[in-house]
């Protein structure tokens, strides 16, 4: 199994952490992508390493532990697409974006080894509310009401790279409405924004439109560990994230 890290900038997020590139913030003394890489190379699932952002930067911080740089292309899908080429006939890729620095290697090999048993084209982790706020209280997250419980998104992914053309489009709405859940089920469909509203939208109904609209198999990963949930990108979440990791 192989790793693609995004760390292109987000100027929102930049703007409120006052950061010249995201990645490179310091946590505790290292530079936040250390602690992505830490877990990747920590954990058993992956192999190879691939990254972007800004690469001179990048490699003076974590040199030699990354196996493929690309330069940062602009958007999401062109990020990714660059990071990708490596790893373009593989089956699987892991997704992981460069802000969540309190995962490690168990994190990353328990979403894995619950991807690989799903089967599924797209694997996205999605964490309960009473878990994430009981280890991370003071956390702000968006929150979604389903059928089986409230939830919250993670910040990677497992798929299968020859599926990622054919959901570009689709697939940049999501990324643009992934904190406005209403947006997201309505892109979905008006009866799944209906039963979002009122409390009724399962898990197996949004992986069933998934596959009607775009011939896929998408799976949620119910993960029990809020480490994969909770992003820095505000000067609130980097506190947060230092009384973790100085504990």
């Amino acid at each position: 199994m192989n790793a693609v890290i995004l760390a292109g900038d987000n100027q929102a997020d930049l703007a409120r952490i006052n950061a010249a590139n995201k990645a490179l913030l310091n946590i505790c003394g290292r530079p936040m992508i250390e602690y992505v890489v830490d877990a990747l190379r920590n954990s058993s699932s992956v192999s190879s390493i691939s990254i972007v952002g800004p690469v001179k930067l990048l490699k003076e911080c974590i040199g030699n532990r990354i196996d493929y740089y690309f330069e940062d292309r602009g958007s999401f899908f062109e990020n990714l697409e660059a990071a990708m080429q490596p790893f373009k006939t593989d089956r699987r890729v892991i997704i992981v974006s460069s802000d969540i620095p309190m995962i490690t290697g168990q994190v990353v090999d328990d979403f894995v080894n619950r991807c690989i048993n799903a089967d599924a084209d797209l694997c996205y982790p999605i964490v309960e509310k009473s878990l994430n706020e009981s280890m991370f209280p003071g956390f702000k997250r968006t929150y979604v009401r389903l059928k089986e419980g409230t939830f919250t998104g993670g910040n990677m992914f497992y798929v299968n790279p020859a599926i990622i053309d054919k959901c570009r489009q689709f697939a940049t709405r999501l990324v643009e409405y992934r904190k406005t859940p209403w947006k997201t089920a309505r892109i979905l469909g008006l009866d799944l924004l209906i039963l979002l509203t009122i409390g009724r939208l399962s898990i197996s109904k949004v992986e069933q439109r998934f596959y009607e609209l775009l011939g896929i198999r998408g799976v949620a990963i119910i993960s029990p560990f809020p480490q994969l949930a909770n992003d820095v990108d505000k000067p609130s979440d980097i506190e947060m994230v230092e009384k973790y990791l100085a504990r």
